[in-house]
């Protein structure tokens, strides 16, 4: 399994970003991806998670009602949409593709929100 994540970059804080995970080498519909983040010295986080199934969709506290998480099964690819952006934000974002028994991670992408 392969997971490429890419759509990082530098934006004003208020801006928009939008991250894309696309994964190879499984059968999408059967995991639930997650973005999390880590920013320096800090722990990684879980950001938002979508089920590959069925669409359902969790979102932490802190991005809630800025952040959507959609899917589209057709590419195998997940799209992390982040409106309002603020400098909290700043990290680096993984995409995690998991099921019951298996766990992959893909390379980051960094997220810079400048003020």
């Amino acid at each position: 399994v392969q997971l490429q994540a890419s759509g990082g970059g530098l934006v004003q804080a208020g801006g928009s970003l939008r991250l894309s995970c696309a994964a190879s080498g499984c059968t999408f519909t059967n995991y639930t991806m997650g973005w999390f983040r880590q920013a320096p010295g800090k722990e990684r986080d879980g950001v938002s998670y979508i089920s590959l199934s069925d669409g359902d969709t969790d979102y932490a506290d802190s991005v809630k009602g800025r952040f959507t998480i959609s899917r589209d099964n057709a590419k195998n690819t997940v799209y992390p949409q982040m409106n309002s952006l603020e400098p909290e934000d700043t990290a680096v974002y993984y995409c995690n593709l998991r099921a019951a028994r298996d766990a992959y991670w893909g390379r980051g992408t960094l997220v810079t929100v400048s003020s």
